[in-house]
């Protein structure tokens, strides 16, 4: 199991989902044990992806590094997981990664484009040995010991397109492609002018966002999967959780979870030490065996 990163540099250019101004973004390939690192060029500031450096969750996940920050990297940072990339340099011209269509299908697509390069060295994966569970109320996300890398979500809204949702997502990048990378961020029209009182939700529009009125959905082409709503959730989770840096081997258990507490949950895991276990294997075998070792 070696690290990867990208095979050539490649760019787009699209439009932030709650600033609305046009970014560039250029990707470009880095040597093993680079990590990711994004790139303010406009700025000449760069920011390591670390939840050390999560400084905001309000609607989206936000890095930063002094004055410098990246807004709603959640939907990249999804794809980026599930194709395996451990190394990479994202630069963006502005505080916003493009939203694209809301999904993280685009972002797939450039990563198709440029292609997997593997790197002579192991991947590190942090294989969980213990529970670790944050909450809010009756809200929570967990990580518990699996042998399989499993994202199990559960959603109640009071809204008659929504109501109460679950997915269990058992992790492969196929399944990531077919399953969970179509499915889009979404809001509720009653709440808009209230996002862009705050500077939020200005790029916002039918073309990247699923908009619910009080009676259902104001797209005309109608939702992309039967519960495009909770798959969206986990397509955020595997965003949020991505910020460790590794591929986790743990079952991520939540319901209504959200940035926060996905940030949350993964400062605890650091925190503590005893709960997981950086494993540095050239064979999956190996790695099975050890965590059998877990339960």
């Amino acid at each position: 199991m070696k690290q990867r990163t990208i095979a050539k540099k490649v760019e787009l250019v699209g439009i932030g989902l709650h600033k609305g101004v046009p970014v560039k973004m250029v990707l470009e390939p880095l040597e093993a044990d680079s990590g990711i690192v994004f790139y303010r060029s406009d700025l000449g500031v760069s920011i390591p992806m670390c939840p050390q450096n999560v400084t905001n969750t309000m609607m989206a996940t936000v890095l930063s590094k002094g004055e410098a920050k990246i807004s709603t990297i959640e939907h990249l940072m999804s794809a980026v997981y599930a194709y395996g990339i451990d190394n990479l340099k994202i630069s963006v011209d502005n505080e916003e990664i493009p939203i694209m269509d809301g999904s993280s299908i685009g972002y797939c697509m450039i990563l198709d484009e440029a292609g997997i390069r593997v790197l002579d060295a192991n991947r590190k994966i942090m294989a969980i040995k213990k529970p670790i569970e944050v909450k809010d109320g009756d809200k929570f996300v967990r990580i518990e010991p699996s042998q399989q890398t499993i994202f199990d979500f559960s959603i109640d809204f009071a809204h008659p397109a929504i109501r109460q949702q679950s997915y269990k997502f058992v992790f492969s990048k196929q399944g990531y492609k077919e399953e969970i990378a179509r499915a889009r961020t979404f809001g509720f029209l009653q709440d808009v002018n209230y996002l862009r009182s705050q500077g939020l939700g200005l790029g916002g529009s039918l073309n990247n966002c699923i908009v619910l009125d009080e009676n259902g959905i104001l797209n005309k082409e109608g939702l992309r999967y039967k519960e495009e709503f909770v798959r969206h959730k986990i397509l955020d989770a595997i965003g949020d959780m991505a910020i460790l840096g590794m591929p986790l081997l743990g079952s991520y258990v939540s319901f209504a979870g959200s940035h926060k507490l996905n940030s949350l949950l993964t400062k605890k895991i650091l925190e503590e030490v005893d709960a997981y276990e950086l494993v540095e294997e050239t064979e999956e075998v190996a790695i099975m065996e050890l965590v059998k070792e877990f339960e």
